[in-house]
């Protein structure tokens, strides 16, 4: 059989499964079967693509991909809407924006607009302004905010707000208080980035064999890990395998 027509009925099936699962009237079924490669395009056009889009992973999916073409979009679109409405919530979306895209300096202006009133100890983003001033190298000033974030939330608890905890200890010159830190954020932080940098910290300070158990750890976690887990954490990894080589394990 030729591959060409093997090609054309597995994608008609394919198609004719999605009518299904999609509830589509059936005679989408009765036209894939009769017009082969022109009628699965015109169903992927019409159904599948609209699906993708609409549904949340084909959401995200199309996010990243805009996020990729265009970093600035989001921050641009948020910089209107605060033209148009000086709320909170679009001085978050401002900053949030700002910050994923690297311009810490908006970003820090506008965490600061956004902590006023109602808002002026909220968690979220005082640790937002504490990242932003930690991307603009002031660490001194990331880890005044974190300690003021702590005393007006004494519950809230966020894993990314240790992490930056350990890392400005780090950049203040508080080695050992930064190596406890660290040895505590690793423990449960949910990816490979907190056990990495703390084996850097341990590498920097001459501690190498520490630091290379720390680094065999997260590449001995990522053999049983799912693909998924090592899509996400591979930038992590491959520090790891590097950083492991260096040090000659």
């Amino acid at each position: 059989m030729s591959p060409i027509l093997v090609l054309s009925i597995l994608l008609q099936i394919a198609c004719c499964v999605h009518v299904v699962r999609s509830g589509r009237p059936l005679y989408w079924m009765l036209f894939l079967m009769m017009f082969s490669y022109l009628a699965v395009l015109v169903y992927v056009v019409a159904a599948v693509i609209p699906d993708l889009r609409a549904g949340p992973s084909g959401q995200r999916a199309m996010r990243k991909v805009r996020n990729q073409l265009d970093p600035g979009r989001g921050a641009r679109a948020a910089s209107r809407q605060l033209q148009v409405a000086d709320t909170p919530e679009n001085r978050r979306r401002l900053a949030e924006e700002s910050l994923r895209t690297g311009d810490f300096a908006s970003a820090e202006v506008a965490y600061r607009g956004a902590l006023k009133g109602l808002y002026a100890d909220d968690p979220d983003l005082m640790l937002g302004l504490a990242q932003a001033q930690h991307g603009l190298g002031q660490p001194a000033d990331a880890l005044q905010t974190l300690q003021s974030m702590w005393s007006a939330n004494p519950n809230y608890r966020s894993h990314e707000a240790d992490l930056l905890h350990a890392r400005v200890l780090a950049d203040t010159g508080a080695l050992e208080e930064a190596l406890q830190r660290f040895d505590s954020v690793a423990r449960g932080y949910p990816g490979e980035e907190a056990r990495v940098r703390y084996g850097q910290l341990l590498r920097q300070g001459g501690h190498n064999t520490q630091a290379a158990e720390q680094f065999r750890e997260s590449l001995q976690r990522s053999q049983t890990a799912p693909g998924y887990y090592k899509r996400e954490q591979k930038t992590w990894l491959d520090i790891a395998k590097r950083e492991l080589a260096a040090i000659g394990g």
